[in-house]
Protein backbone atom coordinates (compact mmCIF):
# COMPACT_ATOMS: atom_id res chain seq x y z
CA UNK A 1 0.00 0.00 0.00
CA UNK A 2 1.35 3.69 -0.90
CA UNK A 3 0.38 7.23 -0.36
CA UNK A 4 0.76 8.99 -3.62
CA UNK A 5 4.15 9.94 -2.79
CA UNK A 6 5.63 11.36 -6.11
CA UNK A 7 2.95 14.18 -5.63
CA UNK A 8 4.03 14.39 -1.40
CA UNK A 9 7.81 14.03 -0.98
CA UNK A 10 9.98 17.07 -1.40
CA UNK A 11 13.42 16.64 0.30
CA UNK A 12 14.32 19.28 2.62
CA UNK A 13 17.47 19.83 4.77
CA UNK A 14 15.64 18.90 8.24
CA UNK A 15 14.01 15.67 9.01
CA UNK A 16 11.40 17.15 11.07
CA UNK A 17 10.60 19.78 8.40
CA UNK A 18 10.43 17.44 5.34
CA UNK A 19 8.30 15.14 7.49
CA UNK A 20 6.08 17.80 7.84
CA UNK A 21 6.26 19.13 4.57
CA UNK A 22 4.87 15.80 3.43
CA UNK A 23 2.26 15.59 6.18
CA UNK A 24 0.89 19.16 5.02
CA UNK A 25 0.93 19.11 1.52
CA UNK A 26 -1.33 15.91 1.71
CA UNK A 27 -3.87 18.12 3.30
CA UNK A 28 -3.22 20.60 0.94
CA UNK A 29 -1.24 22.97 2.72
CA UNK A 30 2.12 24.44 1.24
CA UNK A 31 4.53 26.00 3.12
CA UNK A 32 8.11 26.48 2.55
CA UNK A 33 10.59 24.51 4.57
CA UNK A 34 11.79 27.50 6.27
CA UNK A 35 7.91 28.71 6.94
CA UNK A 36 7.63 25.45 9.05
CA UNK A 37 10.36 25.80 11.03
CA UNK A 38 10.00 29.31 11.97
CA UNK A 39 6.13 29.02 12.66
CA UNK A 40 7.20 25.99 14.38
CA UNK A 41 9.61 28.51 16.91
CA UNK A 42 12.06 25.75 16.15
CA UNK A 43 15.18 27.29 16.42
CA UNK A 44 17.23 27.34 19.67
CA UNK A 45 20.61 26.17 21.03
CA UNK A 46 21.73 23.41 23.24
CA UNK A 47 25.18 22.46 24.95
CA UNK A 48 25.07 19.03 25.80
CA UNK A 49 27.51 16.89 27.15
CA UNK A 50 26.91 13.91 29.58
CA UNK A 51 28.21 10.71 30.75
CA UNK A 52 26.55 8.43 28.52
CA UNK A 53 28.36 11.15 25.76
CA UNK A 54 31.81 10.40 24.16
CA UNK A 55 31.53 14.10 23.48
CA UNK A 56 29.90 17.28 23.76
CA UNK A 57 27.10 17.84 21.75
CA UNK A 58 25.77 21.21 19.97
CA UNK A 59 22.30 21.50 18.87
CA UNK A 60 20.47 24.41 16.70
CA UNK A 61 16.94 23.52 17.26
CA UNK A 62 14.09 22.60 19.99
CA UNK A 63 14.32 19.23 21.05
CA UNK A 64 12.41 16.46 18.52
CA UNK A 65 8.95 16.82 17.77
CA UNK A 66 8.32 20.20 20.07
CA UNK A 67 8.84 22.00 16.89
CA UNK A 68 5.40 19.42 15.40
CA UNK A 69 3.30 20.57 18.51
CA UNK A 70 4.12 24.22 18.23
CA UNK A 71 3.52 24.40 14.21
CA UNK A 72 -0.09 22.05 14.88
CA UNK A 73 -1.25 24.78 17.93
CA UNK A 74 0.26 27.69 15.94
CA UNK A 75 -2.23 26.78 12.51
CA UNK A 76 -5.24 25.24 14.67
CA UNK A 77 -4.25 21.48 12.87
CA UNK A 78 -5.16 18.46 14.75
CA UNK A 79 -2.05 16.74 15.68
CA UNK A 80 -3.10 12.95 16.65
CA UNK A 81 0.06 11.14 18.45
CA UNK A 82 0.07 7.95 18.97
CA UNK A 83 2.76 5.93 21.24
CA UNK A 84 3.07 2.31 22.64
CA UNK A 85 5.22 -0.15 23.82
CA UNK A 86 3.79 -3.09 21.66
CA UNK A 87 5.63 -3.28 18.69
CA UNK A 88 2.73 -4.88 17.21
CA UNK A 89 0.35 -2.03 18.11
CA UNK A 90 2.42 0.34 16.80
CA UNK A 91 2.50 -1.39 13.17
CA UNK A 92 -1.42 -1.69 13.13
CA UNK A 93 -1.34 2.11 14.23
CA UNK A 94 0.62 3.33 11.16
CA UNK A 95 -0.85 0.22 8.87
CA UNK A 96 -4.05 1.94 9.01
CA UNK A 97 -3.34 5.35 8.08
CA UNK A 98 -1.12 4.54 5.18
CA UNK A 99 -3.57 1.92 3.87
CA UNK A 100 -6.25 4.91 4.12
CA UNK A 101 -4.00 6.71 1.80
CA UNK A 102 -2.21 9.19 4.85
CA UNK A 103 1.12 9.89 5.11
CA UNK A 104 2.31 9.45 8.80
CA UNK A 105 5.11 10.95 10.66
CA UNK A 106 7.47 8.39 12.67
CA UNK A 107 10.13 9.51 15.58
CA UNK A 108 12.89 6.83 15.86
CA UNK A 109 16.70 5.44 15.75
CA UNK A 110 17.62 6.52 12.34
CA UNK A 111 21.00 4.48 12.92
CA UNK A 112 18.53 1.19 11.68
CA UNK A 113 17.16 2.90 8.64
CA UNK A 114 18.83 0.46 5.45
CA UNK A 115 19.85 3.65 3.34
CA UNK A 116 21.58 5.66 6.31
CA UNK A 117 25.40 5.57 5.59
CA UNK A 118 26.14 7.27 8.82
CA UNK A 119 25.85 4.81 11.81
CA UNK A 120 25.33 6.88 14.25
CA UNK A 121 22.13 6.30 16.90
CA UNK A 122 20.02 9.61 16.95
CA UNK A 123 16.83 8.69 18.39
CA UNK A 124 15.51 12.28 17.36
CA UNK A 125 15.03 11.00 13.80
CA UNK A 126 11.92 12.04 11.70
CA UNK A 127 10.55 10.81 8.31
CA UNK A 128 7.09 10.23 6.77
CA UNK A 129 6.20 6.93 5.72
CA UNK A 130 4.00 6.65 2.42
CA UNK A 131 4.22 3.21 1.72
CA UNK A 132 5.46 0.00 2.49
CA UNK A 133 4.50 -3.78 0.89
CA UNK A 134 5.80 -7.02 2.14
CA UNK A 135 9.31 -6.54 2.68
CA UNK A 136 9.73 -2.65 2.78
CA UNK A 137 8.75 0.18 3.62
CA UNK A 138 8.76 3.55 1.90
CA UNK A 139 9.96 7.26 3.91
CA UNK A 140 10.58 10.26 2.84
CA UNK A 141 13.88 12.21 4.17
CA UNK A 142 15.74 14.51 4.47
CA UNK A 143 17.85 15.66 0.40
CA UNK A 144 21.32 14.24 2.25
CA UNK A 145 19.64 10.67 2.91
CA UNK A 146 18.32 10.56 -0.66
CA UNK A 147 14.81 11.94 -0.71
CA UNK A 148 11.94 9.09 -1.06
CA UNK A 149 13.89 6.15 0.41
CA UNK A 150 13.07 2.76 1.47
CA UNK A 151 14.23 0.34 3.88
CA UNK A 152 13.16 -2.98 5.10
CA UNK A 153 10.32 -3.54 7.62
CA UNK A 154 12.77 -4.86 10.27
CA UNK A 155 15.17 -2.35 9.74
CA UNK A 156 12.49 -0.20 10.78
CA UNK A 157 11.24 -2.05 13.34
CA UNK A 158 14.50 -1.92 15.03
CA UNK A 159 14.34 1.58 14.81
CA UNK A 160 11.10 2.17 16.36
CA UNK A 161 11.81 0.01 19.35
CA UNK A 162 15.07 1.71 20.09
CA UNK A 163 15.24 3.50 23.60
CA UNK A 164 18.36 6.01 24.98
CA UNK A 165 18.26 9.26 24.54
CA UNK A 166 15.69 11.28 22.49
CA UNK A 167 13.92 8.37 21.60
CA UNK A 168 10.29 7.59 21.53
CA UNK A 169 7.65 4.68 22.51
CA UNK A 170 7.25 3.86 18.64
CA UNK A 171 5.70 7.35 18.04
CA UNK A 172 3.58 7.88 15.34
CA UNK A 173 1.64 10.79 14.07
CA UNK A 174 -0.58 12.54 12.00
CA UNK A 175 -2.12 15.73 10.72
CA UNK A 176 -5.65 16.70 10.34
CA UNK A 177 -6.36 20.66 8.36
CA UNK A 178 -9.89 21.89 10.00
CA UNK A 179 -10.98 24.42 7.04
CA UNK A 180 -10.77 27.85 7.26
CA UNK A 181 -6.84 28.26 8.34
CA UNK A 182 -5.66 31.18 9.67
CA UNK A 183 -3.68 33.13 7.52
CA UNK A 184 0.21 32.66 7.87
CA UNK A 185 1.20 36.58 8.00
CA UNK A 186 -1.48 36.60 11.00
CA UNK A 187 0.52 33.97 13.21
CA UNK A 188 4.46 34.46 12.32
CA UNK A 189 4.92 37.74 14.87
CA UNK A 190 3.74 35.32 17.57
CA UNK A 191 5.73 32.54 16.77
CA UNK A 192 9.05 34.87 16.30
CA UNK A 193 8.35 36.43 19.46
CA UNK A 194 7.66 32.82 21.04
CA UNK A 195 11.03 31.54 19.69
CA UNK A 196 12.74 34.72 21.04
CA UNK A 197 10.86 34.65 24.55
CA UNK A 198 12.38 31.20 24.72
CA UNK A 199 15.88 31.91 23.20
CA UNK A 200 16.46 35.00 25.92
CA UNK A 201 14.81 33.63 28.91
CA UNK A 202 16.27 29.61 29.18
CA UNK A 203 16.05 27.63 31.94
CA UNK A 204 19.26 26.48 32.25
CA UNK A 205 22.51 27.40 31.51
CA UNK A 206 23.17 25.19 28.70
CA UNK A 207 20.28 26.62 26.71
CA UNK A 208 19.35 29.80 24.14
CA UNK A 209 22.38 32.78 24.43
CA UNK A 210 23.29 31.96 26.96
CA UNK A 211 24.34 28.01 25.92
CA UNK A 212 26.49 29.92 22.93
CA UNK A 213 28.16 31.66 25.65
CA UNK A 214 29.07 28.47 28.03
CA UNK A 215 29.99 26.73 24.55
CA UNK A 216 32.62 29.69 23.92
CA UNK A 217 34.05 28.97 27.51
CA UNK A 218 34.25 24.96 26.63
CA UNK A 219 35.05 24.74 23.47
CA UNK A 220 38.86 25.34 24.00
CA UNK A 221 38.97 21.91 26.49
CA UNK A 222 37.77 19.91 23.57
CA UNK A 223 41.25 18.46 22.86
CA UNK A 224 41.49 17.21 26.25
CA UNK A 225 37.94 16.14 26.80
CA UNK A 226 38.21 14.10 24.02
CA UNK A 227 39.98 10.63 23.90
CA UNK A 228 40.47 10.89 20.13
CA UNK A 229 40.35 14.53 18.49
CA UNK A 230 40.91 13.64 15.09
CA UNK A 231 38.05 11.44 15.25
CA UNK A 232 35.81 13.52 17.75
CA UNK A 233 36.19 17.45 16.93
CA UNK A 234 35.53 16.59 12.81
CA UNK A 235 32.59 14.74 14.00
CA UNK A 236 31.17 17.82 15.69
CA UNK A 237 31.92 19.78 12.91
CA UNK A 238 30.39 17.66 10.67
CA UNK A 239 26.85 17.71 12.97
CA UNK A 240 26.94 21.10 12.92
CA UNK A 241 27.30 21.52 9.07
CA UNK A 242 25.84 18.62 7.23
CA UNK A 243 23.43 16.25 9.31
CA UNK A 244 20.16 17.44 8.14
CA UNK A 245 20.45 20.97 9.74
CA UNK A 246 21.24 23.12 6.31
CA UNK A 247 24.10 23.81 7.48
CA UNK A 248 25.26 26.96 10.62
CA UNK A 249 23.08 24.93 13.44
CA UNK A 250 19.90 26.10 11.75
CA UNK A 251 20.39 29.70 11.10
CA UNK A 252 19.98 29.27 7.27
CA UNK A 253 16.65 27.90 7.87
CA UNK A 254 15.64 30.25 10.47
CA UNK A 255 17.62 33.10 8.24
CA UNK A 256 15.32 32.08 5.12
CA UNK A 257 12.20 32.23 7.34
CA UNK A 258 13.18 36.05 8.62
CA UNK A 259 13.47 36.86 5.11
CA UNK A 260 9.84 35.79 4.35
CA UNK A 261 8.33 37.19 6.73
CA UNK A 262 9.92 40.29 5.69
CA UNK A 263 7.73 40.19 2.85
CA UNK A 264 4.48 39.98 5.07
CA UNK A 265 5.39 42.06 7.87
CA UNK A 266 6.57 45.39 7.36
CA UNK A 267 8.72 46.17 10.50
CA UNK A 268 12.78 47.47 11.13
CA UNK A 269 13.42 45.36 13.49
CA UNK A 270 12.17 42.17 11.54
CA UNK A 271 14.11 43.24 8.48
CA UNK A 272 17.76 44.01 11.28
CA UNK A 273 16.95 40.54 12.50
CA UNK A 274 17.23 39.41 9.02
CA UNK A 275 20.46 40.55 8.47
CA UNK A 276 21.59 39.85 12.12
CA UNK A 277 20.69 36.10 11.38
CA UNK A 278 22.46 36.11 8.23
CA UNK A 279 25.71 37.16 9.83
CA UNK A 280 25.38 34.55 12.23
CA UNK A 281 24.93 31.85 10.17
CA UNK A 282 28.21 32.65 8.32
CA UNK A 283 30.34 32.67 11.70
CA UNK A 284 28.31 29.20 12.70
CA UNK A 285 30.26 27.76 9.36
CA UNK A 286 32.87 29.43 10.23
CA UNK A 287 33.32 27.84 13.94
CA UNK A 288 32.57 24.54 12.27
CA UNK A 289 35.33 24.75 10.53
CA UNK A 290 37.61 25.96 12.53
CA UNK A 291 36.62 23.06 14.94
CA UNK A 292 37.51 20.52 12.18
CA UNK A 293 41.19 21.88 11.88
CA UNK A 294 41.73 21.65 15.38
CA UNK A 295 40.71 17.98 14.94
CA UNK A 296 42.79 17.64 12.33
CA UNK A 297 45.79 19.40 13.39
CA UNK A 298 45.21 18.91 17.47
CA UNK A 299 46.38 22.79 17.41
CA UNK A 300 43.98 24.84 20.32
CA UNK A 301 44.54 27.79 19.05
CA UNK A 302 41.92 27.20 16.35
CA UNK A 303 39.77 26.00 19.24
CA UNK A 304 40.74 29.89 20.63
CA UNK A 305 39.62 31.18 17.44
CA UNK A 306 36.52 29.44 17.81
CA UNK A 307 35.34 30.20 21.11
CA UNK A 308 35.93 34.09 20.10
CA UNK A 309 33.67 33.87 17.08
CA UNK A 310 31.16 31.76 19.59
CA UNK A 311 31.26 34.61 22.34
CA UNK A 312 30.20 37.17 19.02
CA UNK A 313 27.43 34.67 17.70
CA UNK A 314 25.87 34.96 21.43
CA UNK A 315 26.00 38.95 21.36
CA UNK A 316 24.82 39.01 17.57
CA UNK A 317 22.03 36.28 18.16
CA UNK A 318 20.85 38.23 21.51
CA UNK A 319 20.92 41.18 19.72
CA UNK A 320 18.54 40.01 16.97
CA UNK A 321 16.00 38.00 19.73
CA UNK A 322 15.70 41.20 21.22
CA UNK A 323 14.64 42.39 18.49
CA UNK A 324 12.52 40.23 17.64
CA UNK A 325 10.91 40.11 21.09
CA UNK A 326 9.69 43.43 20.63
CA UNK A 327 7.23 43.20 17.56
CA UNK A 328 4.03 43.70 17.87
CA UNK A 329 2.04 40.17 18.18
Amino acid sequence: MRVQEVMLVEAGEHCETTALGVLLRHQGIELSEAMIFGLGSGLSFVYWDSKSFDFPFLGGRVKPFELARNLAARLGLELDVRETSSPAKAWANVAASVDAGTPVGLQLDSYYLDYFTSKVHFGGHIVAMIGYDANVARLADTRAQGGAVTTSLAGLAAARAARGPMTARHRSFTITAPHGLPPVEERVVPAIIACAQAFLHPPIANLGYRGIEKASKLVPTWIERSTDPQRDLPQAALLMEKAGTGGALFRNLYRDFLGECTRLVDNADLRTAHALYGEAAALWTEVAALITRAGESEDPQCLAKAADQLHDIAQLEHDAMTKLSRLAG
